[in-house]
């Protein structure tokens, strides 16, 4: 794609230890398109996690070049460059003794926002995001899961940030709450045009919530493309093996629902 369309730019990343001796993601070139969502996946230890956290500078590289937004991230000043993007991960992170409205306006206070203006976000972020008004008074440990996950949902839009980074968002909670906050989150990916990257080891969550996949292994990335095309064939045997396993479940509880039907 054009430079022009990408938000996110990413080459011959690494980030090595031990002098270089090994490395958690070895020379990684990637691009991320406007208003694209791309999951990274790959077994545990693959370099999902690590290659996210460079994107903005949780993680410092060892070297390559990123570039998000037009700016190499090298030059800007990290901690303006993360209240830039937003970011969601497994667990949440809400802090415990402040209320869920204080924790939606985080981002908000550190860039300045009146308390008005802050108040009226905090009411549109929990509209946004499906929880009640009422909850902005409410502690965290009050929470439910689902409903502590939509809270980091809401923090993470608040300063209407362009890109999103999703480390395992929705791993932490039962499987239709799951469903169903990923179904929601899809939604606003689409209607406020976010570009997003998210980190899954679930397979079956990247293949219906993302539009192209990359797949990493042993820290290096093995290929990347649109999920209906990895999901159709790939050269490598290990990306095969991953994009089966849908298939594989659905085959699974297909003949487990025929065994249980009545006659």
């Amino acid at each position: 794609m054009q430079a022009d369309h990408q938000a996110i730019e990413i080459t011959d990343a690494w980030k090595t230890y031990d002098g270089g001796a090994s490395f958690a993601v070895g020379g990684v070139s990637l691009g991320v398109a406007r208003g694209e969502f791309l999951a990274l996946i790959g077994t545990s230890g693959s370099g999902k996690t690590t290659l996210l956290k460079l994107i903005n500078r949780l993680i410092e590289p060892t070297r390559g070049r990123i570039v998000v937004g037009g700016e190499d991230i090298a030059a800007a000043d990290p901690v303006f460059l993360r209240r830039r993007i937003g970011y969601v991960f497994q667990g949440v992170g809400l802090f415990p003794h402040m209320d869920v409205a204080e924790n939606i306006a985080v981002t908000l206070r550190l860039l300045g926002w009146e308390k008005p203006a802050m108040s009226a976000r905090v009411a549109e972020m929990l509209d946004l995001v499906r929880l009640p008004r009422e909850l902005a008074a409410r502690l965290p440990a009050t929470l439910s899961g689902g409903q502590a996950q939509r809270v980091g949902v809401a923090r993470a839009l608040a300063a209407r940030p362009s890109i999103v980074l999703m480390d395992e968002p929705f791993g932490a909670v039962d499987p239709v709450t799951r469903d169903v906050l990923a179904r929601d989150y899809r939604e606003l990916h689409d209607g406020l045009k976010l570009t997003t990257v998210m980190v899954t080891h679930d397979v079956l969550e990247a293949v219906l919530l993302s539009d192209r996949m990359a797949v990493l292994e042993s820290g290096s990335l093995i290929e990347c493309g649109p999920t209906q095309e990895l999901l159709a064939g790939s050269r490598h045997e290990s990306v095969r093996a991953l994009m089966d396993m849908p298939r594989r479940q659905a085959e699974r509880v297909s003949a487990l629902s025929a065994r249980a039907s009545p006659p």
